[in-house]
């Protein structure tokens, strides 16, 4: 196995231990049982837990970023729309990786706190950009904020109890931010639903 794929398979096999369990109950020893390495090798690769889980969030916050990038041919309210659903087919297709990148949001570790700060302000910035000069304050930043945690938040028990269907969930994103960014007399972009 090339040394990328080596990587690769230890990241993804990361995913699904720090996606399943805390981080404290991911053992490394298991971790490379189930990669069928050794640990010194997983060591080789990553000298430290911390450094391993950090690793995988890496990779995760920036998947999801690629994810979600916005088609600048496309207007506000279809980029919007379109960025929602990419971020729902990657929550589909990689439900141990998103599961663990959002476990880093309260990881004691400052380096996992750093790229988790980074992918949300990443996000928040996209989605300011996008908003008509009126709308671009103080007050709307942090209100995209707190709608990005919704997002994740929803995100995480749909994971758990996918009750509704997949285009239902992302026309509620995309209700939800309509809802934070509503201002008497302002224009606000929808969803596209």
């Amino acid at each position: 196995m090339t040394t990328e794929a080596r990587r690769a398979q230890l990241l993804d096999v990361g995913a699904r231990a720090f996606g399943t369990q805390s981080f404290d109950d991911v053992w490394i020893g298991e971790v490379a049982r189930k990669a069928g390495v050794s640990r010194g090798l997983l060591y080789h690769y990553f000298p430290s837990k911390r450094e391993f889980f950090a690793a995988v969030v890496e990779q995760h916050a920036d998947a999801l970023l690629r994810s979600t990038e916005p088609d600048p041919a496309l207007d506000a309210a279809a980029r919007l729309r379109a960025s929602l659903e990419g971020y729902l087919r990657y929550v589909q297709a990689h439900p141990d990786g998103y599961r663990a990148l959002y476990r880093g949001a309260t990881s004691a570790d400052a380096t996992v706190r750093a790229l988790m700060e980074r992918n949300m302000d990443r996000q928040a910035r996209r989605i300011l950009r996008d908003l008509p000069p009126a709308l671009r304050r103080a007050d709307t930043e942090l209100a995209v904020r707190g709608w990005l945690g919704f997002l994740v938040s929803s995100c995480l028990a749909w994971l758990d109890d996918p009750a509704i269907p997949g285009d239902a969930l992302v026309d509620l994103w995309g209700r939800a931010l309509g809802g934070v960014l509503l201002t008497p007399g302002a224009d606000v972009p929808d969803s596209g639903s």
